[in-house]
């Protein structure tokens, strides 16, 4: 019998990490990034503001927690209401949710987020090589108060939103590649809604995998951490 030694795996694993970020780079020529669960984590203190709100109607009696806020970050900004109370009727929801919409504003414009590790030096970076954007499914004001907690407004072209037009996201994206006439873009977000909607605009999708969401296909990479989404592009 043969005996033949066995490959240390940090080897192993070092050599196909180096095999797929020679695969991605200079493919893309942009990235276009999700904001919560990618760029940041503003669902503490979007809870609070909720619950702020809640205190200004009497029609909202279970209590709005980080958790129910996860659950539901990255929907559309309509469909969040209709999702955590759907027992309501549509004057008691659209008026709750301008409500929650105000205050999550003036609460986050004097808080902020939870912004994700590496962030400005990886933002940075990429900036150097690709022409960055954002497009969220969240309501109008709240991109620029990510950008006024964070470092790295001045390194984006450009950005789309829900509150907008009132648009899904893959239409969002359709729009961004549009407008800035992006040749080879790619998404990166942490949920499957993501994962679906840079499908329907017809862009690659990379996977943050320390977000909101569980995405098991349909990825042409995945990262545990922005500084990853340096080593691979």
């Amino acid at each position: 019998m043969s005996w033949y030694p066995v490959p240390n795996k940090s080897v192993i694993f070092a050599a196909l990490t180096t095999t797929m970020a020679d695969t991605f780079k200079n493919k893309f020529d942009s990235i276009i990034f999700d904001l919560d669960g990618t760029l940041w984590d503003s669902t503490g203190n979007v809870a609070i503001a909720w619950e702020e709100a809640r205190k200004h109607v009497d029609f909202v009696s279970e209590p709005i927690t980080r958790e129910r806020v996860q659950s539901v970050t990255g929907t559309a900004y309509d469909e969040i209401f209709e999702i955590l109370l759907p027992d309501l009727s549509v004057e008691e929801r659209n008026n709750f949710k301008a409500i929650c919409a105000k205050s999550e504003i003036d609460t986050l414009h004097a808080k902020g987020g939870d912004m994700y590790p590496d962030l400005a030096d990886a933002i940075k970076y990429l900036a150097k090589k690709y022409k960055l954007y954002i497009v969220s499914n969240c309501q109008n004001g709240y991109i620029e108060t990510f950008f006024n907690h964070s470092p790295v407004k001045e390194y984006f072209s450009g950005h789309q939103c829900y509150g907008t037009k009132g648009l899904p996201k893959a239409e969002n994206i359709k729009d961004i590649v549009s407008d800035h006439q992006l040749q080879s873009p790619v998404y990166v977000g942490d949920t499957n809604g993501d994962r679906d909607s840079a499908a329907k605009a017809g862009v690659p999708f990379i996977f943050a995998n320390y977000g909101f969401g569980v995405v098991e296909e349909g990825m042409v990479a995945t990262i545990s951490g922005l500084g990853d989404l340096v080593e691979l592009l």
